[in-house]
């Protein structure tokens, strides 16, 4: 392993003129994606263990959804054709002579997503489901019984993290889970699932733009939609004012026409009935956010494995460890990249580069030692991080 440390003075992203930060909520098409690509993989994983005692190789990151039709509607409304979702990707599904129904343990898992996190969603009804996965390539399910004992790397991939969040990170992701909230739910049945906040700081000012799918069964009318929504707005505005002490705009569901009743309503609270697609990796990375100001990558992690795909694995440890250093180290903003080699053990990436930025002059001497201490920390707790990624207590989007 090779670690890099640089450090300069500066400041994060926040410290900058101008910022931007997006996330896309639970019922968002590219959200749901992720979603049920990571529970199919959660679901495969277990299979494999229960069976045979070992996870053995997969990898499904590959959904598509291609959005259905409805007539949203004041009081009611219907979907007129179905959501489309293909499950695509790799996955073994014949081991030591025993064939593995890998299609109906993907197709059970992507129902149980569905129905837990979108509530108006008639799985039988509004969604049509197709299995396309494939056993994975000889070298790579080959390369991955190799890794038995010590994981391989099954890509040359990277990485990236960071840490702390800025204001307006905070806000956004705070703003975002107010919304889609258990507790908002069930107060505020009209509020869908399917919500998106772009945040926009200018010097110290946020203006947040959200977009909300209301649901129409629970409105009466063109008014009460007004009425909803200008509620939506305060709940927006209170989670956000309890996040920052900058002041704060909220602006939602921008495009609507109130006088020609033009609005952003739904039948089931997601967009994804009426023609928006979606697919895994175009949403949050694995902070649950999208960040253009930050170090990014393009790997989506939700659904690949959590044994030996680095693509899933150094995204969520490179935030980890960039986390630990800015908490341990008290860095105003840490990063982190990890880059593997494919055939190389997962515990020993080639190149491990941290950034450390001060706004004050650095003290003397190198931080190298503790920052080696704090990586080597991290890459030996993998055995436990895929075990939190497998009980589903490690978000990935």
């Amino acid at each position: 392993m090779e670690l890099i440390v640089r450090t300069r003075e500066g400041g994060s992203p926040g410290d900058q003129p101008v910022e931007v930060v997006e996330r896309k909520g639970l019922g968002h098409p590219d959200s749901i994606c992720d979603g049920i690509a990571e529970h199919v993989c959660v679901a495969l994983c277990r299979h494999y263990l229960e069976r045979f005692g070992v996870i053995l190789h997969h990898n499904v990151d590959k959904v598509l959804l291609c959005g259905g039709a409805s007539r949203p509607a004041f009081g009611g409304g219907e979907v007129t054709e179905p959501i489309e979702i293909y499950l695509a990707g790799r996955a073994t599904a014949e081991h030591g002579g025993a064939r593995i129904p890998i299609h109906d343990i993907a197709t059970q898992a992507c129902r149980e997503w569905l129905r837990a996190n979108l509530r108006l969603v008639d799985v039988d009804r509004h969604v049509r489901i197709v299995s396309r996965l494939r056993p994975g390539s000889t070298d790579l399910t080959r390369l991955f019984a190799r890794g038995a004992a010590a994981p391989l790397a099954n890509d040359t991939s990277c990485g990236a993290g960071f840490a702390p969040f800025t204001d307006l990170e905070r806000t956004v992701l705070a703003v975002a889970q107010a919304l889609n909230a258990r507790d908002t739910r069930q107060a505020h049945p009209e509020i869908g699932e399917d919500v998106k906040v772009m945040g926009v700081r200018r010097g110290d000012r946020i203006q947040l733009t959200v977009g909300c799918a209301f649901v129409g069964r629970f409105i009466s009318g063109i008014d009460d939609y007004a009425a909803r929504k200008a509620a939506a707005a305060e709940l927006a505005t209170a989670a956000a004012r309890g996040t920052t002490a900058l002041p704060v705009e909220v602006a939602i569901n921008a495009a609507d026409d109130l006088a020609r009743s033009d609005v952003f309503l739904t039948v089931t609270g997601t967009s994804a009935e009426a023609g928006d697609d979606g697919e895994v990796g175009r949403g949050n990375r694995v902070c649950g956010l999208i960040t253009p100001y930050r170090p990014m990558t393009l790997e989506a992690a939700a659904g690949k494995n959590p044994v030996s795909h680095v693509g899933k694995i150094y995204n969520v440890l490179a935030s980890r460890i960039a986390a630990s250093i800015a908490r341990e180290l008290g860095a105003d903003d840490a990063t982190c990249i990890l880059v593997s080699q494919i055939g190389r053990p997962v515990d020993d990436p080639q190149i491990v580069d941290v950034g450390l930025v001060t706004k004050t002059k650095a003290k003397a001497g190198s931080p190298e030692v503790e920052v080696t201490g704090i990586v080597r920390a991290q890459l030996a707790r993998l055995g436990a991080l895929r075990d939190e990624l497998l009980e589903e207590r490690t978000p990935v989007f």
